[in-house]
């Protein structure tokens, strides 16, 4: 699987793009309830608000309704779909070759599409220890994340938040530390993917996790999760580095590379998809 598309870390001026599109809230359209949509009730979730605005600058097209983008998204879903369904494969990690490369933004607009499913639940799991961006590039601020479940003694249900999207609740905020790895790698957490994995069979899991050359915290989650998906970035990530990369994961679990390109503004992006992988011969992608 190749994907292409563009995208950038969070922008820190004060320009609005997308200003003039419409948003998708917590409210369902008519159609989508006569159709069979049945939205979750959250109860146990704390419930959170997006900011439109930041979640636009930092090119969150999936909550966009008009965007022409999540086309391109959607045919993702649907490749993911169709190599995962039949294998009763549901947490997969997002990870990229090195920092920088469009993994955050990637798992947010990834989860956002696949929530928009009539048959299906998301659950996006911040698990970049040293960073915690998620919650960054939606605009809202939280002060628990996955950090404090693994090392505290509060139920989960403590720590996953409903950002007023349908189908989709998320885990990101709170503190950051260094020793990820160990934590990661922790009978909580193997315990706490059982779990997620377990719990709902309609719920796809995605996790975020630090680039696999960046240090070991891919390495020591890739053996809990069902696939694997890298995010490489266009002109800038080497097959050096993605052969390396690729040596220190389980094949098997590998799913493929979605390709990030990112030239344009979000009013003009272009996507460009390829349903098959094939090996550059060039230095970069």
């Amino acid at each position: 699987m190749k994907f292409k598309n563009y995208s950038k870390k969070p922008r820190e001026d004060t320009s609005t793009p997308g200003e003039n599109r419409t948003y998708e809230g917590i409210t369902n359209t008519d159609k989508k309830d006569k159709a069979g949509w049945v939205s979750p009730v959250y109860s146990d979730s704390k419930t959170i608000k997006v900011d439109p605005q930041i979640a636009a600058e930092n090119r969150i097209v999936g909550m966009i309704a008009d965007s022409p983008e999540i086309d391109f998204y959607k045919i993702l879903r649907t490749q993911i779909q169709h190599r995962t369904k039949d294998k009763g494969w549901n947490t997969i990690m997002v990870t990229s070759v090195n920092p920088g490369e469009g993994k955050t933004l990637t798992s947010i607009n990834l989860s956002i599409t696949f929530a928009k499913e009539f048959n299906q639940t998301v659950l996006l799991v911040d698990s970049d220890l040293m960073r915690q961006n998620v919650h960054k590039y939606l605009g809202f601020d939280n002060d628990k994340g996955l950090i404090d479940y693994l090392i505290g003694d509060r139920p989960l249900r403590d720590f996953i938040v409903w950002p007023g999207i349908d189908k989709l609740t998320l885990i990101s905020g709170g503190r950051t530390i260094h020793d990820s790895s160990e934590l990661l790698g922790s009978p909580r957490m193997k315990t706490l993917i059982h779990e997620m994995k377990t719990r709902y069979s309609d719920r796809y899991v995605f996790f975020d996790v630090p680039p696999i050359l960046g240090g070991a915290d891919a390495i020591v989650l890739a053996p809990l999760v069902d696939s694997i998906i890298i995010v490489v970035s266009e002109g800038r990530t080497s097959i050096h580095d993605i052969k390396k990369a690729l040596q220190l994961l389980p094949q098997e679990k590998f799913l493929g590379f979605v390709l990030n390109r990112q030239k344009y503004p979000l009013a003009t992006y272009y996507y460009d998809y390829k349903y098959s992988y094939k090996k550059p011969s060039h230095k970069s992608v």
